[in-house]
């Protein structure tokens, strides 16, 4: 058996690990001054399957994210009839031909981070229809390996997205360094969310997701303190 795979009585540890999280987001939210429900768990199912996320979706969660369009469409549209009501969120860099699948399938998309793909979303949402909630995905490490528009070229990128493009853009997300402290880079990307009248932050996974909620997430991303491993 695999990291991650359930075993026996697997489904009850995953929704034993969800509500000790849940419980978690909540005292968080509590000592920020803010209700628990001002802050919404996104439940990272990426590489887990379909037999592992029915329980966590029997428990009652609905937001779930996911790394790449095309594991997420093997997946999700039989899940979604059988658990109406999921919010499903791309957490995972878009390329700029896959927007077409994208905007019909999530509902949320985190990773905005570049001009082509702000064209290629324009384009494929006035072809559609379909207007997924954008998020701008801010590098705050300036990590070259990493996707993300940089803290400098943030609210000129913003600028565009919403005067060039005609989108509108919702929040903005970042995955501060491994090796960094990560409270100064989700301060700093509240900082520009603040700044360009942005009221949604993703910020915090399974690590350091209560310290993002005393920052000011209104999202965290939470995929091992749940799952468990991965393989």
């Amino acid at each position: 058996m695999h990291a991650g795979e359930p075993g026996p009585h697997g489904g009850d540890q995953i929704v034993a690990r969800l509500d000790g999280v849940r419980r978690a987001i909540a005292r968080a939210a509590e000592e920020s001054g803010r209700p628990a429900s001002a802050v919404t768990l996104v439940c990272v199912s990426k590489t887990f399957g379909a037999e592992e996320i029915r329980p966590v979706l029997a428990a009652g969660q609905r937001v779930f994210g996911e790394n790449r369009v095309q594991e997420a469409c093997a997946k999700w549209p039989e899940l979604r009839r059988d658990y109406p009501g999921v919010e499903l969120h791309l957490i995972g860099p878009l390329q700029s031909n896959k927007a077409r699948e994208a905007v019909a399938l999530f509902d949320v998309i985190q990773t905005l981070d570049r001009p082509s793909l702000a064209a290629a979303l324009a384009r494929e949402i006035a072809r559609s229809g379909r207007r997924p909630r954008l998020f701008v995905q801010v590098n705050t490490g300036e990590e070259p390996q990493k996707a993300g528009v940089s803290p400098a070229g943030a609210d000129a990128f913003i600028a565009a997205c919403r005067d060039e493009f005609g989108l509108q853009i919702e929040g903005l997300t970042c995955i501060p360094p491994v090796a960094d402290p990560p409270s100064p880079h989700f301060a700093l990307l509240r900082k520009i969310a603040e700044r360009n009248g942005l009221s949604q932050l993703s910020m915090g996974m399974s690590g350091d997701f209560e310290q993002a909620i005393m920052l000011g997430a209104t999202h965290v991303r939470v995929g091992s303190a749940i799952f468990g491993a991965r393989a």
